[in-house]
């Protein structure tokens, strides 16, 4: 059945449409409103910047394109997002690798089967390293994983959850393996083989222009205002009664948390510009041991190997990124998926199917981590007929 908002839509009324939230759902939301029915659409933006967490500029020093709150790469296997995201920009020919330092060694990751050699010294087949492998699965002897290190332990053994995952996994979480539901890793994959492609995706890459180009595309059509440094609740008294919101913002702060927070984790993010060409070698490398504070540098030069100039510059920019509890007032990246949050979260969605004119959507309004293809997806699933 037609949702009320599309029949809004179809019979010509003259709705107002507000679009909350200037990151990749709210784009393509701004974008597919103004150019499939013509219709006006007003965009807010508490941010100075649109883009959300995927904003990228360029820094005027290298010319290198710094990615504002982490690495951000292009990936899918939905080939109907490729082509609508390849209306608005080209991609580079980028391919993601991660690397991660753990005990004074360099590993890939995921794990492959170079992982498996370096790591126990050995110099096994496809087939030698699985029946390894699956041995060292068999006597950590857990049947029924409880947590999320028993999960990760009886998917690649203890030497290697111990290695990679365990110190990376308290750092991100800031919480004890032991105390995380087992859900949180229901999988790890393992190629036992020498590809260490990070995404198997057929189609990624970085927009050839960056990042900043591929929004300002997004929202070109004139019939798109764009409204930054306001915050939607400082004044949704004065949007029209009669208006079609579709909010992608955080779903309990749109009810006053009514029915209490949902949980967070945050990010904080530290940038450096070092005068050398090449900091680490990699766009992204890991870093497991507990006793450093980060999980990971992002050296972002390594994303436009093509933009000569700023790739061969004798400067480069990192930026270390640090786990941190969320509070009101910071960002809010990846959700605590806890069985009380669940329950929370449906009830918010009780209160969103009582208003017909309000559409919640994005990461935030569904509480749920999306990587961009996915968010381009669910978005352009609003206007599928």
């Amino acid at each position: 059945m037609m949702t009320d908002w599309r029949k809004r839509f179809q019979d010509n009324e003259i709705a107002p449409v507000y679009v909350i939230g200037a990151g990749i759902s709210g784009c393509v939301i701004a974008e597919r409103v103004s150019t499939l029915f013509g219709r006006r659409v007003v965009l807010f933006e508490k941010r100075s910047f649109v883009g959300g967490n995927s904003r990228a500029e360029i820094d005027p020093e290298t010319g290198i394109e710094i990615h504002r709150y982490g690495s951000h790469i292009f990936h899918t296997t939905n080939e109907k997002v490729w082509n609508y995201i390849r209306k608005f920009t080209e991609f580079n020919y980028y391919r993601h690798r991660v690397m991660i330092r753990s005990g004074g060694h360099v590993f890939s990751m995921p794990i492959d089967l170079k992982t498996i050699n370096d790591f126990y010294g050995t110099q096994y087949s496809p087939d030698e390293a699985r029946l390894f492998l699956a041995s060292e699965i068999r006597k950590a002897g857990i049947a029924t994983p409880k947590n999320l290190e028993e999960r990760a332990v009886s998917l690649v053994g203890r030497g290697l959850y111990k290695r990679l995952i365990r110190g990376y996994t308290a750092k991100q979480w800031g919480r004890d393996p032991k105390t995380l539901p087992e859900s949180i890793i229901n999988r790890l994959p393992v190629r036992y083989s020498y590809d260490d492609a990070y995404f198997g995706t057929a189609w990624q890459g970085i927009p050839a222009k960056g990042f900043g180009a591929m929004f300002d595309a997004l929202l070109a059509n004139p019939l798109i205002e764009v409204r930054t440094g306001v915050d939607y609740f400082a004044v949704r008294d004065a949007i029209p009664k009669n208006a079609i919101i579709f909010y992608t913002g955080m779903i309990d702060e749109l009810f006053d948390f009514c029915y209490g927070q949902l949980e967070w984790r945050s990010l904080r993010f530290e940038t450096e510009t070092i005068p050398i060409r090449d900091y680490q070698g990699t766009s992204v490398m890991n870093y497991g041991d507990p006793t450093v504070p980060f999980t990971r540098i992002h050296e972002f030069k390594h994303y436009h190997p093509e933009w000569k100039k700023s790739y061969e510059e004798s400067k480069t920019v990192i930026c270390r990124e640090y786990p941190v509890p969320w509070k009101s007032g910071r960002d809010a990246y990846y959700p605590v998926n806890s069985d009380l949050n669940q329950q929370r979260f449906s009830l918010y969605q009780t209160e969103v199917a009582r208003n017909p004119s309000l559409i919640v959507c994005g990461r935030l309004g569904s509480y749920n981590y999306l990587d961009m293809d996915a968010a381009v997806a669910n978005a352009l699933k609003l206007f599928d007929s």
